[in-house]
């Protein structure tokens, strides 16, 4: 494996090149939430690779949109700038088929991981004929709330007394930071429980909380899971967040101690 080319200056490989994929252990990040070996959570991570292409056996530039899914049982993730230069390193080399082409990318990433990476190729027609989604359930964006919490404060969750409702909550406002370059990382977040009444407002609070916390994008995800099953004693909680793309890449993380799995839609952003 290559050293951690974060906030490096690379150079594009002209030619296939997967010594360049980079692993993170998820460990770190776990233990700083307190989230140990036996998960909370079922779950996965899902990457669009939006600028994927490599060359025919003629020579002529083949082109199509990927999907990757990383279980968040797998040991590592990949640093992500590091799958785009893995990515581009395909853009000058010749495979006889797209099945060829699918196989070794599922190889190179399942090894990196440490864990099968499943991967499809979608063609750009399909793409085009599909629209934008919504995140299901209520907005919490108007809310009128004072945001002033300068790091991510779980103490600002809290529900309403009562009988156990089922609620689907989702919020645009979601912004962390990339622990390494300290870059803007933007997305939208939807979360679905069973349990005590949440109180919207100071949900929204919550999530802005995150606007200047460094952290990759999975570990957010399963720090605002911990978080609200913890301070609000879901019975059900499903977390599921979707980053805008960068470097040509969006990251969806999922997790959820009741759903096994979700339907993954393009959002308005990405």
């Amino acid at each position: 494996m290559t050293q951690n080319p974060l906030g490096q200056p690379s150079d594009y490989p002209s030619h296939y090149a997967p010594e360049l994929l980079f692993p993170v252990a998820r460990t770190e990040a776990r233990q700083q939430s307190n989230i140990g070996q036996d998960l909370p959570f079922c779950g996965a991570d899902y990457w669009t690779a939006w600028e994927l292409s490599w060359l025919d056996l003629r020579g002529k530039p083949m082109v199509a949109v990927a999907n990757f899914k990383f279980d968040a049982e797998s040991p590592n993730i990949v640093e992500s700038k590091s799958l785009k230069l893995y990515l581009n390193s395909l853009a000058m080399t010749k495979y006889s088929d797209p099945v060829t082409l699918l196989a070794i990318v599922a190889k190179d990433l399942s090894e990196t991981a440490q864990h099968d990476v499943a991967v499809r190729l979608i063609d750009h027609r399909s793409w085009a004929a599909k629209s934008h989604a919504e995140l299901p359930g209520q907005c919490l964006d108007d809310l009128v709330v004072d945001c002033d919490s300068q790091q991510v404060d779980p103490s600002l969750l809290k529900t309403a007394p009562g009988h156990a409702v089922r609620q689907e909550l989702h919020s645009h406002l979601l912004r962390s930071n990339c622990p390494v370059t300290n870059q803007p990382d933007i997305g939208s977040l939807l979360i679905r429980y069973t349990g005590p009444t949440i109180d919207k407002h100071k949900l929204l609070q919550y999530i802005v909380s995150y606007r200047q916390h460094n952290a990759f994008h999975e570990s957010c995800v399963e720090s605002i899971f911990v978080d609200i099953e913890n301070h609000c004693k879901t019975e059900e909680l499903t977390v599921f967040a979707c980053f805008n793309r960068r470097g040509g890449l969006d990251i969806n993380p999922f997790r959820s101690n009741y759903e096994t799995a979700i339907e993954i839609s393009r959002l308005w952003r990405q």
